[in-house]
């Protein structure tokens, strides 16, 4: 695999906004619910998740990612780990799968699941409409919904990064947990961020 977007691209004016930095928070929260002691994350990105584990948790955290400009511990192709097998008590994948053929989707999720103790945390784009209510009242408990709906998919377009989305043609999300569960993983929960519609994340296990 060779790298797809330069470093000045994670710019935070271009890269991160609103939708991205609430999905930062999710990345944190569920990590931080399982409390490992070890964290492998594929996909430098902007450093953002690395930061805040470094400097405010005692998690060994290792990066791994295909491009040297962004200076990870390892350099390595998600599909082909250059890792033992059980390294590190959780592997990460936040917005990463996506970037490989949808025929290397199955392949990646076993290179993340061998290189894992225990744990994977994947994030996806979902493609599709989306409603939600989000309401605060006064001595009532907060009340959050949300529907993701996709009643005409279309088909995906390479834009020079993303080969496929969930909810576009061909990659519903009954066809994303039927490759997790032939992965050999369970799915302990799935869910799209509220604050985050576009990020679909799932929390797995060996």
């Amino acid at each position: 695999m060779k790298k797809q977007v330069e470093k000045q691209a994670y710019n935070f004016k271009k890269y991160c906004d609103q939708d991205r930095w609430l999905s930062y928070w999710r990345q944190i929260d569920e990590i931080l619910k399982l409390n490992p002691a070890s964290v492998l994350e594929v996909g430098a990105g902007d450093r953002t998740l690395s930061s805040y584990l470094k400097n405010n948790t005692d998690i060994d955290y290792q990066c791994v990612d295909i491009a040297e400009d962004l200076k990870p511990d390892i350099i390595s192709s998600v599909d082909n780990l250059k890792l033992p097998d059980n390294s590190c008590d959780m592997v990460c994948a936040f917005e990463v799968l996506e970037h490989l053929p949808f025929e290397k989707f199955k392949k990646s999720l076993s290179e993340l699941k061998r290189v894992s103790k225990r744990y994977v945390i994947i994030s996806l784009p979902h493609w599709g409409r989306h409603f939600s209510i989000d309401a605060r009242l006064p001595y009532f408990k907060r009340l959050r919904w949300q529907y993701k709906f996709n009643l005409f998919p279309i088909k995906h377009k390479f834009d020079g990064q993303h080969y496929w989305e969930i909810g576009e043609r061909g990659y519903s999300l009954k066809i994303i947990k039927i490759k997790i569960k032939e992965a050999d993983f369970k799915i302990v929960k799935n869910y799209i961020a509220l604050e985050s519609p576009y990020h679909h994340f799932f929390v797995l296990e060996k």
